[in-house]
């Protein structure tokens, strides 16, 4: 029964595979934004520029989901003594990642709603309203998340 933790092992491997998409993604907007250099308005850099951090926040998800994840339920990542390593390495619980990837969500949410009202009179209200309540029905998960967090960890401590 322990062993099969190890069936999430490929899970994570396909995982690197999706932050390699992102990181394709990534190029191809750049590479879609150099004409924009000279023809494209402020707007439209605007908007490329928060399409890339978008992506970039994305990625930052995936890979803290991979790291995590793995270490958490398949097996410790040894890289303790490496100069490189994230310092939240190791120390991110399956609590804490729960928060930071609310955290992280609302994050992109907030890009994708910052994105939609630089061209708002292309928008529909129906489509903006949706968009504003998912974001809200985000925000509050992630509050309830942390509170609930913050109680468990209170129980814990009496």
């Amino acid at each position: 029964m322990f062993q099969s933790r190890w069936l999430l092992a490929p899970l994570y491997v396909g995982l690197v595979g999706a932050l390699l998409m992102i990181g394709w993604r990534f190029a191809l907007e750049l590479v879609h934004a150099l004409p924009l250099l000279i023809h494209g308005t402020e707007n439209d850099i605007i908007l490329i520029v928060l399409g890339l951090v978008d992506l970039t926040m994305v990625g930052n998800l995936v890979l803290m989901v991979i790291f995590s994840g793995y270490e958490n339920f398949v097996s410790k990542i040894d890289v303790a003594g490496h100069a490189d390593r994230p310092e939240w390495m190791g120390k991110l619980d399956f609590s804490a990642l729960k928060v930071k990837l609310i955290a992280s969500i609302v994050a992109i949410s907030s890009i994708q709603i910052l994105k939609t009202f630089m061209n708002v009179s292309e928008v529909s209200d129906r489509d903006l309203m949706w968009l504003v309540a998912i974001h809200v029905t985000f925000i509050v998960s992630g509050v309830l998340l942390a509170t609930m967090d913050v109680l468990v960890k209170k129980s814990h401590a009496h």
